[in-house]
């Protein structure tokens, strides 16, 4: 039996990150685990080529949450089922948080979680289209750009954004006022650049590095306190893969507090109702949940422009897929949304506490089970959502069995200040849509609907109709307490050997999308890892 110095559970943002780091030292050997497959499909490479794979079970995750909004119902959480996990799926768009996120983390007793020490991370993995300077880096495996041929109603749309105060800048991510602008992401040369793309398979060549896909982490084996190795599931054979230094959690926000409580590390209600055997005693595992809840404007065009008239229908598709083919440009090449701005939805907030999300296509309603489809009526959409959410949600087994459901509660827009910022961001998103010059290319708001005013009417419509922001965080927070399920250095409390590295462990959310932040936080974490060899 082989067995490994550390031990990696899942080929995410994290994962990927973590193997690179840890097997440039030849003397350990690590393996890294993957329950999907190896990111060949080509659907993977083109930025919105993902789209089409979300009904594939073979190649996605879903989760269904428990029912929520005025008019109860569930979704789907989706998560990539591959290398690269959630990043070789996801929107792309790049965003880091600023200082005061990551001091704030620091603040809150993570010592070693600074700005200060966190961009010297980014600058060093980015490759930046922009090119240097203080805040972007160039040269690492991370490319970073903007789109290369937006659609015209992108200028339009920055343009009346620029009318309602909001200033216009070249990169999103260099300063952290109210500001918009063209969308920074993960895309070199029209292809998506995932973790595996950055980071896993520059390192595949070394023979201390073992990556084993369609490969399911079940349970965590423990002996006097300390992890020793994993029980895996590979085409239906269950097998156990022993470590000598440590196991590694990076299954995501979903997967990693679920693994935990397989194992019998979780809050012992939860245990027992799901028969499982209490090993470690930890309230926390699953619980303080942070998703964003996007809220969504949709309007009407006047004339046939953007996007729609190139993606609807499988003739538009397949024209336009050619195009792309042959150019490596258009809407296939952009990430999820062209714009990308961050705005003050509460007049009083210090900083910016809500993004918005533009784009010159319809964003269709998502309904569980059902394909996505984009209309043919020209149309524009912006999300937004509320950056910092306070509403906590949870994460539980419903049964000792790893292949049954988990139960997901989201407590979307479960407090007052989460309803309130979020009727005030839809308010701010309609005045970008009053402005000149793409107010006079709208002729109506398709969604929510010029008739939905309230505070009260605006919420449900973000409950009703609107999206989740696949930013799931905080459900194995770390924290300096013995309440808190990791230590500053992300190693789970009570049980040696063992850490957890991913979303989960954010304490609070940072300023924006996570794929970014989670990927300087493991290169973080492999330091710490790093410096107890």
């Amino acid at each position: 039996m082989t067995k490994y110095d550390y031990i990696i559970a899942g080929a995410g943002s994290a994962g990927c990150v973590l193997a690179n780091r840890l097997s440039a030292d030849p003397k350990v050997n690590v393996l890294l685990i993957e329950a999907g497959g190896a990111d060949r499909n080509p659907l993977y490479r083109i930025p919105k080529g993902s789209g089409m794979l979300f009904e594939s079970e073979k190649h996605m995750w879903h989760y269904e949450t428990t029912p929520f909004g005025p008019n109860p119902h569930t979704e789907q959480w989706l998560r990539g089922k591959v290398l690269g996990g959630s990043s070789s799926i996801n929107g792309m768009i790049y965003n880091r948080g600023n200082r005061a996120d990551y001091d704030g983390i620091e603040r809150l007793g993570n010592k070693g979680w600074g700005w200060d020490d966190i961009l010297p991370i980014f600058k060093q993995f980015e490759d930046n289209a922009f090119g240097p300077s203080p805040t972007r880096g160039v040269g690492g495996p991370l490319h970073i750009s903007v789109p290369r041929d937006p659609d015209p109603l992108c200028a339009e749309m920055l343009d009346a954004a620029a009318a309602t105060g909001l200033r216009r800048v070249q990169d999103i991510n260099e300063s952290d006022d109210e500001r918009i602008g063209y969308a920074t992401a993960t895309i070199k040369d029209g292809r998506r650049v995932s973790a595996a793309t950055a980071f896993l398979k520059p390192a595949l060549r070394r023979p201390n590095l073992t990556v084993r896909t369609r490969t399911t982490v079940r349970r965590l084996l423990f002996d006097g306190g300390r992890a020793v190795g994993v029980e895996v599931d590979a085409k239906g054979a269950t097998e156990q893969i022993k470590v000598s230094r440590e196991v590694i959690v990076s299954l995501g926000s979903l997967n990693s507090p679920k693994l935990l409580q397989l194992s019998g590390v979780g809050p012992r209600d939860v245990l027992t109702a799901a028969n499982v055997a209490v090993y470690l005693e930890r309230d926390n595992v699953g619980r303080g949940l942070h998703e964003h809840r996007c809220a969504t404007l949709r309007y009407q065009l006047k004339e046939d422009l953007g996007y729609n008239r190139q993606l609807a229908g499988n003739l538009a598709q397949a024209v336009t897929g050619v195009k792309y083919l042959a150019t490596r440009k258009g809407p296939l090449a952009a990430p999820s949304f062209d714009i990308v701005g961050f705005v003050k939805a509460q007049p009083d907030a210090e900083r910016p506490d809500g993004q918005v999300m533009l784009g010159p296509w319809t964003i269709p309603p998502y309904n569980t089970g059902e394909p996505v489809a984009i209309p043919r009526q020209a149309g524009v959409s912006c999300l937004g959502m509320v950056l910092r959410p306070t509403a906590q949600g949870s994460i539980e087994i419903t049964s000792g069995d790893p292949d049954a459901p988990i139960r997901i509660d989201p407590n979307y827009l479960g407090t007052d200040y989460d309803r309130q910022a979020t009727a005030n961001l839809l308010r701010k998103m309609r005045a970008i849509f009053e402005q000149s010059p793409i107010a006079e290319r709208v002729t109506h708001e398709t969604f929510p609907g010029p008739d939905v005013q309230s505070d009260d009417e605006l919420v449900d419509s973000v409950l009703d109709g609107g999206y989740c922001g696949y930013h799931a965080a905080g459900s194995c927070a770390m924290g300096p307490s013995d309440d808190h399920v990791v230590d500053h250095q992300l190693r789970v409390r009570g049980i040696d050997g063992l850490r957890v590295v991913d979303c989960s462990v954010m304490p609070t959310m940072v300023a924006g999308n996570l794929n970014g932040p989670i990927m300087a936080m493991a290169w973080r974490a492999a330091d710490f890892i790093l410096q107890d060899l």
